[in-house]
């Protein structure tokens, strides 16, 4: 799947394709808790990343939601790989919007402490985890534009498909 850039205006760009094959300086691996692989998004990254990848999750002793750790991108053309755990949706009242937010608060400060410049976000907590798109959207584009605010830093928001990135575009052309 080739990248297709929908949206650019200022640090903020969607992209439809695949996370994998990003060139940013690091990319966001929606992940489970233990930081070892699993489905979506996390299985594509440590697939494509390499075995190393999962011995270095081991060392973290996992992650809780709503939080972040890095780790190498080893294989991968991003050089570090961004773990956040996503909020499953439980309908609203177990503090999903919140957690979404600290996911990528956490992310991008993490970003910002380790001086990368260009980091590439999936729609976090959308797969399996059952996050409806839009409310995920603009959580993301929300958390993303005020970071933006007070740091300089590339945010590419990568959608698999385009109803994705349709939620976004919706958001970022109000």
């Amino acid at each position: 799947m080739s990248q297709v850039v929908v949206y650019s205006s200022g640090n903020i760009q969607v992209v439809i394709g695949d996370i994998t094959e990003e060139e940013t300086d690091a990319i966001v691996n929606a992940a489970n808790s233990t930081l070892l692989g699993g489905g979506g998004v996390d299985g594509a990254i440590h697939r494509k990343a390499g075995s190393e990848l999962k011995e270095e999750g081991r060392t973290l002793g996992g992650c809780l939601t709503g939080d972040a750790k890095i780790t190498g991108g080893y294989r991968l053309k991003a050089k570090y790989v961004i773990h956040t755990v996503g909020p499953i949706w439980r309908g609203e009242n177990a503090g999903e919007e919140e957690l979404l937010a600290s996911c990528y608060r956490k992310s991008l400060q993490l970003a910002k402490d380790h001086g990368i410049q260009s980091i590439s976000f999936p729609a976090i907590s959308t797969g399996a985890y059952g996050f409806p798109k839009k409310p995920a959207a603009e959580i993301a584009v929300r958390e993303v534009k005020m970071f933006l605010k007070e740091n300089d830093l590339q945010v590419r928001l990568v959608c698999f498909d385009k109803e994705t990135a349709q939620y976004y575009l919706n958001i970022l052309n109000k």
